[in-house]
């Protein structure tokens, strides 16, 4: 296998962020194979790095499997995804007008750091660019740099068994020396630079090469530290006392390392419920309208109505109010459809139409047609009935009709 000493110099003696199960299981694959064995992979068991769309337009973004900064022939193979990759997904469904929103689904235990906090730096600026919302889902993994991907969306869930922190920085160096000397290996380094060589598998690590290796992870996880601390809205020193340790799901939640217990496809229904209250919260006319006006054409009733803005409350009380208005537009819309009246409960929801200005919407459109089913039920009469025993609905159709000639 050609790429295995690649392999090696992206695995040893370099910063990985990348939780320390996943870590033991890629050393106890990787490395029989770099002593020699073969290296295969089954093809059929890679991830898809394809991006999906919701119907309401909210894109679904995989973060899945090892990450690494660039990935060749073996990505597709090995379950490996590439930075850059996941840059271009998210940037072409912010760029997409027909996507309202993006989803980040992770499932990953992390990776390299070479690319890592470019990304995130990315997303960010697409983000402010864009102002699609960005959330993410950790199902089931979302570890290490997974999860510093995951920490930047807006809202961050977690399903029940679902892990997520590891917010830590490892390096690996293996000492081959003495497996050298069993084997009749002796080798010599001829080189300018007194760190070129330092941290070669072919030596005892040296106190110098600790010590800058050391200092290297050090700044690594003190930047991963910061990161995290600004986009979860925490101090530094707390997101530090969690050592680098892995919370499944509402223990996520209560560390603040996530926002809710909850499946993809809960984020999905949530997501997009936020998408349907966005558009009630537009800006308004600079003279709005307190009541709607409704119009008769043909058999199906037009409304208008100039959007509402809603007050500023917390979220909680939006959502209950929202709910609570759906509810009775939806009872509203049922009544006008039994009496023959068309009536979209979504789209008055969409439009801002409050409930009171709908139900006097269909109170007027059922008035219009009683006043026009009594004016032509009405046979000429001989006598005009007087004012005191007349209908008032009658009284009214028939002045609509004087007024119009009839």
């Amino acid at each position: 296998m050609h790429d295995l000493p690649h392999i090696a110099a992206r695995l040893y003696g370099t910063p990985l962020l990348v939780a320390r199960a996943k870590l033991d299981v890629i050393l106890g694959a990787l490395g029989p194979r770099l002593a020699g064995q073969a290296l295969s992979f089954d093809a059929d068991a890679a991830p898809s790095a394809e991006m999906a769309v919701t119907p309401d337009g909210i894109a679904i973004v995989p973060v899945i499997g090892t990450l690494v900064a660039r990935s060749g022939y073996l990505g597709a193979a090995s379950g490996l995804t590439a930075y850059s990759d996941i840059a271009d997904l998210i940037e072409a469904a912010a760029t997409d007008p027909g996507i309202r929103a993006i989803l980040l689904d992770v499932d990953s235990s992390g990776g390299e750091v070479g690319g890592l906090f470019d990304l995130v730096d990315h997303i960010q600026a697409i983000r402010s660019q864009c102002g699609k919302p960005i959330w993410a889902v950790a199902d089931e993994a979302a570890l290490s740099a997974a999860y510093a991907i995951a920490c930047v969306a807006d809202r961050l869930y977690v399903t029940q068994t679902g892990e997520v922190g590891s917010i830590g920085v490892v390096a690996v160096h293996v000492d081959e020396s003495a497996a050298d000397a069993q084997a009749g290996l002796a080798w010599t380094f001829v080189h300018a630079g007194a760190c070129k060589v330092d941290g070669n598998p072919h030596q005892p690590l040296s106190d110098g090469a600790r010590v800058t290796l050391q200092a290297d992870v050090d700044a690594l996880y003190g930047r991963f530290v910061d990161l995290v601390a600004k986009c979860r809205k925490k101090p530094p020193e707390a997101i530090r006392a969690t050592e680098a340790a892995v919370y499944r799901g509402d223990q996520a939640v209560a560390a603040g390392l996530a926002d809710k217990v909850g499946t993809l496809r809960v984020a999905l229904a949530d997501l997009g419920a936020v998408l349907a209250r966005s558009s009630i919260s537009s800006p308004v006319l600079p003279k709005p309208k307190e009541t709607t006006m409704s119009e008769q054409t043909g058999d199906t009733p037009v409304i208008a109505a100039v959007p509402q803005q809603l007050p500023i409350q917390g979220n909680a009380d939006l959502e209950q109010r929202l709910r609570a208005e759906y509810s009775e537009i939806s009872a509203i819309a049922a009544q006008a459809t039994r009496l023959g009246i068309a009536i979209d409960a979504a789209d008055a929801l969409a439009k801002g139409i409050r409930p009171e200005a709908l139900r006097r919407t269909v109170l007027d459109q059922l008035a219009a047609r009683s006043d026009a089913a009594d004016l032509v039920a009405a046979a000429p009469a001989a006598a005009t009935p007087k004012a005191e025993t007349e209908s008032p609905i009658v009284r009214r159709a028939r002045d609509a009709a004087s007024r119009h000639g009839g």
